[in-house]
């Protein structure tokens, strides 16, 4: 049984919200502010959360940014219509999807499967991979994919550049995955997002420019001359083997 963090300032929401995900066979904490809601995590971890940004104590933003410094659980905003910037920075700051308010409950809990899912399908097929022979050198050995300087292990959802490791956020993994699989390819925004997202889901193309961008920068502060990751302005993004 998936274990789901909410936490929202309203109360209203709290309640039908959890109702909904609890009829739907999720185990639910629910918490009315940020600060609530770390300490219980820190305690007792959850698959996902889903968090509103504006709250008192601390806001959802805040809430991701200390949790981004011990975990990398997938996260889900709640936002208002006027909250665009907020909605950016909280892509930047690593969520893996944001629903605007209001909302339906059912978008809501397909998007949490859809976060869900990508996890479990990529430790399915890393698993299964795991029982094949095994690759070498850059060549893909399901589990673990290397690319010059580039080692992905979707196993335990590990990325390294140069030996280094780089936390990424599941949505922002599985777009570096499909980018590395073939590199000197250009994948359009739409491969992208056919590739982090879940076919129900839409999200447009300032969302994957997001997690582009703070894929980028993540990589720099590990690498400040990193360059992997092109632009082809109008048509997409191509991952160049760096050795």
């Amino acid at each position: 049984m998936p274990h789901i963090i909410l936490v929202d300032d309203d109360a209203n929401i709290l309640a039908s919200v959890r109702m909904a995900l609890e009829a739907e066979g999720f185990s639910v904490r629910s918490f009315t502010d940020g600060e609530s809601a770390l300490e219980a995590l820190a305690q007792t971890p959850a698959d996902i959360g889903v968090f509103d940004i504006k709250m008192p104590r601390m806001d959802g933003l805040e809430l991701l940014r200390k949790l981004r410094q011990t975990s990398q659980m997938p996260v889900v905003f709640l936002t208002s219509k006027d909250d665009e910037i907020d909605e950016v920075f909280g892509l930047k700051m690593g969520a893996d999807d944001y629903i605007t308010k209001p909302f339906s409950q059912r978008l809501l809990i397909e998007r949490i499967r859809a976060v869900l899912r990508r996890t479990k399908a990529r430790n399915q097929a890393a698993h299964a991979a795991g029982d094949g022979p095994n690759g070498d050198g850059g060549r893909d050995s399901g589990a673990i994919l290397k690319r010059g300087r580039l080692t992905l292990d979707a196993e335990r959802h590990d990325c390294l550049w140069g030996g280094e490791t780089v936390a990424l956020t599941v949505t922002e993994f599985m777009i570096l995955d499909a980018l590395a699989r073939r590199p000197g390819v250009v994948k359009s925004r739409d491969s992208l997002m056919d590739a982090a997202y879940d076919d129900q889901i839409y999200v447009d193309d300032r969302t994957i420019d997001s997690h582009i961008k703070r894929l980028r920068r993540k990589f720099r502060q590990v690498d400040k001359s990193f360059d992997a990751i092109e632009t082809l302005y109008g048509v997409g993004y191509k991952f160049k083997e760096v050795s």
